[in-house]
């Protein structure tokens, strides 16, 4: 009978693939990318922020001494706008791997696509945190903390936007606004520091300009707001307080643009439809926190936020079998898993006639 017989699948390495990592979580975000381009048998061209170049000159150093052979992984160092950008224009690198910032995801898309070169990019996000009157407040709170100021705000994943129902939004402030005031800023060996420094002077400027822009804005800063000096010798160092800002529409640009900073922002809602019209007001859709014992209204919720990733009633709990990434400007492709394994091989179907 015509047509009658068996069809399979395989996969097959794509050969050369380039991964390009941020400076946030150098070697984890690093070696997240590489690890499975190698398992898939292709070689790596990775290039590490130069920012945060050491932890990558590490790695490599130990990939070399644990005998991999030359040429399989190559770590190369320099800016974005030279090797990175070589690395995306090369016609033998046939897929890009990068995390990093909207802006550079869309120069790497434009001028990758028209060579057919698969993506995946995994960019900013600006994540809303829905706090529902119902949830475990102590739990919430201690988790609040952490989603909002963790690695100094620097996660893509943190929650900056705070939705808080108005029947616990009174006591939130006040709970959230007392710990996070008492949070120490100090230098790394501190056994009491709480946050640390921000990357670099550059960025520090910036968070510090959008914390004056949201008081144009209208908003009220409640604590911090300010850069935070040191006694010598970590006078010179990039600290900020972290910051509460409440008060604002959340149509604004501290609402809607990626700071990338310990600086978060609350308002109170009534209704679920109104949380989630707030949530998804923004370009980016990376990730999403819902606190609720509402067990129909916490998949109802998570369902309905624009968002690659929710947790509830938790936050950053990564089993990294699970796909990872975002929508809207957040990025395109999933890494993690089955996910990384599919990016970093290409599927060829074959027939044969019985």
């Amino acid at each position: 009978m015509e047509g009658v017989g068996v069809n399979y699948t395989t996969r097959k390495p794509i050969g050369i693939v380039g991964c390009i990592s941020p400076w946030n979580l150098p070697l984890y975000l690093f070696s997240w990318k590489i690890a499975p381009a190698l398992a898939a048998g292709n070689c790596v061209i990775a290039k590490p922020s130069e920012v945060t170049p050491y932890t990558a000159y590490l790695l490599g150093k130990v990939a070399q001494e644990a005998g991999m052979p030359p040429g399989v992984l190559n770590i190369l160092h320099g800016t974005g706008a030279q090797v990175g950008d070589a690395i995306v224009k090369h016609p033998k690198i046939k897929a890009i791997s990068f995390t990093g910032g909207t802006k550079t995801g869309e120069y790497i898309a434009q001028t990758a696509g028209p060579m057919f070169k698969k993506l995946s990019l995994e960019l900013g996000g600006k994540n809303a945190n829905i706090i529902f009157a119902d949830c475990d407040f102590d739990d919430m709170l201690s988790t609040t903390i952490r989603s909002s100021f963790a690695n100094q705000g620097q996660i893509c994943l943190c929650g900056s936007r705070i939705f808080v129902e108005r029947p616990i939004y009174e006591r939130f402030k006040q709970a959230f606004v007392e710990k996070v005031s008492r949070s120490k800023v100090s230098y790394p060996t501190d056994p009491e520091a709480k946050l640390g420094a921000v990357v670099s002077k550059p960025h520090m400027e910036k968070i510090l300009s959008y914390i004056e822009l949201a008081k144009e804005e209208g908003g009220t800063v409640l604590t911090g707001g300010h850069r935070v000096l040191l006694e010598p010798p970590h006078e010179n160092g990039y600290y900020i307080a972290p910051t509460i800002i409440e008060g604002l529409a959340y149509t604004c640009r501290t609402n809607q643009e990626e700071i990338f900073g310990p600086v978060v922002t609350i308002t109170p809602f009534d209704t679920e439809e109104e949380a989630l019209k707030m949530a998804n007001s923004t370009e980016y859709g990376l990730a999403g926190t819902v606190w609720t014992n509402n067990l129909k209204r916490a998949h109802k919720v998570a369902d309905n936020l624009q968002s690659g990733i929710v947790w509830v009633n938790a936050w950053l709990v990564r089993d990294l079998r699970t796909p990872f990434g975002g929508v809207k400007s957040s990025g395109v492709g999933r890494e993690g898993g089955w996910e990384a394994l599919r990016f970093f091989t290409e599927a060829k179907n074959i027939f044969i006639k019985s």
